[in-house]
C-alpha cells in the first residue's frame, strides 16, 4: 500500500472555492495592515484614539454597555469566528481533515505551533506573569496569506493549501483556549438560556432556511446570552457555525448551506470585522526609541516575540518533520522542506487572535497591554520578514523551473527551439 498523501488533487469546484478564500483573505490581510498602521499612528498623535476606544455605549441592563474596543473584540470578531467555524466544520465533514491520513501533517503542525510557543513564553516569564502564555500560539491567516501573495507568485499551490489547512486547525485550538482558559467568571444560567435560540437556529438551518430576518435575530440573541454568561462572546459564532449543515440536501453539484453562509459572511469578516478590530486593538504608544527599547526589555514582550518567531518556526517545522519521518504521512510532491520552513516562519504572524488573547489575559489600556501589543507587532513583523526572505528565494527558484518547463513543452529536456 502506497504511503498516504497529505493533499489530493482538488476538483474544479473545490479549487475555485479555495482560490476565492485565498483572494478574500489576501485582501483582508492588506486591509488589516492598513488598519494596524492607522491605529499606531492615531495612538501616538494624542489622547483622541484612547478616548474613542474607551467610549462606552449600549444597554447596561443587558450586559451590553461596552466600549468601542469591546464591541470590536466581542462583537465583530464573532463574525470572524463564525466564518472560521464554518470552515472548520466543512474541512472536518467534507474536506482534507475528514481523513486521518490527510489531516496528520497540518494537525501536527498546528499542535506543534501551539505547544512550543507556549513553552517559550513560559520559560521567558518563569517567576513572573504567565497569564499570556497563549498569546504567541495563534496564526493570523489573513496577514500570512497577504505576505504570501506579495512574494509567492510562483510558489506551489500546495504551500497555500497547507497554510490554509494549518490555520483551520490553529483556529480550533484558539477557540478551545479562549473558551476554557480565559473564561474567568461563568454564569451557567445565561449559558443554558443561550441553548434555546441556538437550538431554534439549528432546527431552521437543518431545514435549509436561509431567511436572514429569522436567523440573524436568533444569532444575535445567542451571542448576547453567551456574552452575559462570561464565556467570550466569539465562542457563540463558533457554536452557531457548527450547527450549519455542510452537505447539500438535494443531490447534485452546488454549495451546501455552510459554504453558502461562508460565501456571504467571509467578505464582511475580511473587509470589515477584522480590520476594525485591528484598528481598536493595535494602537500602541511607542513613546519614541526609548519607549520601544523599554518595552522590548520586558519579559512579556520578549516571551511573545520569541514565541511567535522561534516557537512557531520550531514547533510547526519540527512537528511536521517528526510526523513525516515516523508515520506514513508525506508532504505534497510539489513541496520541499525549505518551503515548509518558510511556511513555519510565516505561521509566526499572530496579530488578530494574539491581540485578542492578550486583551483577555491582561485587559485593555494597561501598561502590560502596551507590552503585549509591542510583542505581537514586533514578533509578527520579524516572522513575516524572515519568511519573506526565504520564500522569495524559493519563489525565484520555482520561477526558473517554470520558465524552463515553458521552453520545453515536450518534456524531453531540450528547449523547443533546438528540437528538430
Amino acid at each position: 500500500m502506497a504511503p498516504s498523501r497529505l493533499f489530493r488533487r482538488a476538483s474544479w469546484p473545490e479549487a475555485s472555492r479555495i482560490a476565492e478564500i485565498l483572494r478574500q483573505e489576501t485582501l483582508g490581510g492588506v486591509l488589516l495592515l492598513i488598519a494596524a498602521v492607522a491605529a499606531i499612528t492615531a495612538a501616538n498623535l494624542g489622547d483622541g484614539y484612547a478616548s474613542l476606544r474607551d467610549t462606552a455605549f449600549g444597554p447596561a441592563s443587558l450586559h451590553l454597555h461596552l466600549t468601542f474596543g469591546q464591541w470590536a473584540s466581542d462583537g465583530l470578531l464573532a463574525i470572524f469566528f463564525f466564518v472560521a467555524g464554518l470552515e472548520l466544520k466543512r474541512e472536518f465533514v467534507a474536506g482534507d481533515l475528514r481523513e486521518p491520513s490527510r489531516a496528520a501533517l497540518p494537525v501536527a503542525a498546528a499542535v506543534g505551533g501551539m505547544v512550543v510557543p507556549a513553552l517559550v513564553f513560559t520559560l521567558v516569564n518563569l517567576g513572573g506573569s504567565l497569564e499570556g502564555w497563549a498569546i504567541p500560539t495563534a496564526t493570523d491567516i489573513a496577514f500570512a496569506l497577504a505576505v504570501l501573495a506579495v512574494i509567492g507568485s510562483h510558489l506551489p499551490s500546495g504551500l497555500r493549501t497547507f497554510l490554509l489547512t494549518l490555520a483551520v486547525v490553529d483556529d480550533l485550538l484558539a477557540i478551545i483556549i479562549i473558551a476554557v482558559v480565559y473564561t474567568k467568571t461563568l454564569h451557567p444560567g445565561y449559558l443554558l438560556l443561550a441553548l434555546l435560540p441556538l437550538a431554534v437556529f439549528a432546527v431552521l438551518v437543518q431545514r435549509r432556511v436561509r431567511s436572514w430576518w429569522i436567523l440573524l435575530p436568533l444569532a444575535a440573541l445567542t451571542w448576547g446570552l453567551v456574552h452575559a454568561s462570561g464565556v467570550h462572546a466569539t465562542v457563540a459564532g463558533v457554536l452557531l457555525a457548527f450547527v450549519v449543515p455542510v452537505v447539500r440536501r438535494a443531490p447534485g453539484d452546488g454549495p451546501g448551506l455552510a459554504e453558502h453562509f461562508e460565501h456571504r459572511f467571509r467578505p464582511m469578516s475580511a473587509a470589515i470585522a477584522v480590520p476594525v478590530f485591528a484598528f481598536f486593538s493595535a494602537g500602541v504608544q511607542v513613546d519614541g526609541w526609548s519607549g520601544l527599547t523599554r518595552a522590548m526589555s520586558e519579559p512579556i514582550t520578549l516571551g511573545i516575540v520569541g514565541g511567535l518567531f522561534l516557537g512557531k518556526t520550531v514547533g510547526v517545522f519540527g512537528a511536521t518533520w517528526l510526523v513525516a519521518a515516523f508515520t506514513r504521512a508525506e508532504l505534497d510532491d510539489d513541496l520541499a522542506w525549505l518551503d515548509v520552513l518558510g511556511l513555519a516562519m510565516l505561521a509566526g504572524v499572530g496579530f488578530t487572535v494574539s491581540l485578542l488573547i492578550g486583551e483577555l489575559a491582561y485587559g485593555i489600556g494597561t501598561a502590560t497591554d502596551e507590552y503585549v501589543k509591542t510583542g505581537v507587532l514586533v514578533g509578527s513583523l520579524i516572522s513575516a520578514a524572515a519568511a519573506a526572505v526565504l520564500l522569495r528565494a524559493r519563489n525565484r527558484s520555482y520561477r526558473i523551473i517554470h520558465e524552463r518547463e515553458a521552453l520545453d513543452s515536450d518534456g524531453d529536456g531540450v528547449p523547443d527551439v533546438y528540437d528538430t
